[in-house]
């Protein structure tokens, strides 16, 4: 396993806790300590707030995206408007910052974590359930009647009518799955974040050694509806030199107490390539009656929505070609057959950035 580096320090802009320009107020929310950047510099006559959630990586904390949010505030208000404001909003994820628990629930495999695959997808989908119910009541929280530190000075109601996401590494997990969630999340920038969790841990081929798939691999884990994937990943499990997958080469990973069967039954609940193709390989070109089944899935899930990926083509961690497929998948699906869906999808690869 690759060192757990910091993606929120190179390049980013310094900021310090006196820094004047961009305002946070840290209250307690739901249980969560939330803070809140750009409540005072809401303008006095907006009505109408948009709301940025950030997610942090894995192994940091809601301080680690404050260069962030003052970005995206200070760029905000440099074209202000009299009836709209902006507003930034992190939190801790699960497990990390003042949520902490156990730290060796947060390191992986070779740190001595004999449950990280589902720890860490506990903390991506747990990050999801913690925005969706933020959504319900931060608008209370500012700006209720009769009080709330975001009111506006005018006594008119305001509200919080447009939501985005923005997270790194481990919040990229979290913001691929909050967009295929929350119809109320419309926007996302996904930074170094995989939407195919299983193939992330996976090992990189199920292939013997002439290069023939070895199906025997999925024999009494997946059902008889859903087909065998064909192509892996560079994987943790190989990397990490996982007993189960040293045993037999990885046949049996799928299912072991490293990746249970539980854990399998959850990614199709809630990460994207699970939630349209099982356990199944991803089809980059489906065919009509594959674009029939996968239709009304998109349509309840992400029409209209706004997608910006952002990847490190040298990543080790959390490697392209984890969510290749996937993404190959998506952009031919919204620049062709899905085009209808008004799905707007960048999706950028910085090949020497790790």
């Amino acid at each position: 396993m690759a060192e757990t580096n910091n993606p929120m320090t190179a390049g980013a802009p310094t900021t310090s806790e006196n820094d004047p320009t961009v305002s946070k107020t840290t209250l307690p929310i739901a249980g969560l300590l939330v803070d809140v950047y750009g409540l005072a510099e809401l303008p006095p006559t907006a009505t109408a707030v948009s709301c940025l959630w950030l997610h942090h990586p894995r192994l940091r904390t809601k301080d680690d995206m404050a260069p962030v949010a003052h970005e995206m505030v200070s760029a905000f208000n440099a074209s202000p408007t009299s009836t709209r404001g902006f507003i930034v909003v992190a939190f801790d994820q699960r497990n990390h910052g003042s949520r902490l628990v156990d730290k060796t629930a947060n390191e992986a495999w070779r740190q001595g974590n004999a449950t990280h695959a589902q720890d860490m997808f506990g903390t991506v989908s747990g990050t999801v359930m913690d925005t969706i119910h933020l959504l319900d009541v931060l608008e209370g929280y500012l700006f209720g009647a009769g009080g709330g530190p975001g009111v506006s000075p005018r006594g008119e109601s305001r509200h919080i009518d447009s939501n985005l996401v923005l997270g790194v590494s481990l919040g990229g997990h979290s913001a691929w799955q909050l967009l295929f969630a929350e119809p109320r999340v419309t926007a996302g920038v996904i930074v170094i974040g995989c939407p195919d969790y299983m193939s992330e841990c996976l090992l990189p081929s199920r292939s013997n050694a002439k290069g023939v798939m070895n199906t025997e691999w999925f024999r009494g884990v997946f059902t008889d509806n859903d087909s065998l994937p064909l192509d892996m990943i560079q994987d943790r499990a190989r990397l990490s030199k996982l007993q189960t997958y040293t045993v037999d080469e990885g046949v049996s990973f799928m299912g072991s107490k490293d990746f249970p069967k539980a854990l399998i039954g959850a990614c199709k609940k809630h990460d994207p390539k699970a939630i349209l193709f099982g356990t199944g390989e991803v089809s980059t070109q489906p065919s009509t009656t594959e674009q029939d089944r996968l239709r009304p899935i998109l349509d309840l899930r992400i029409r209209g929505k706004r997608f910006q990926v952002l990847s490190g083509g040298a990543d080790k961690l959390v490697p392209y070609r984890a969510g290749r497929q996937f993404l190959e998948f998506f952009k031919n699906a919204t620049d062709g057959w899905y085009k209808d869906g008004n799905v707007y999808f960048e999706n950028h690869i910085y090949p020497d950035i790790q």
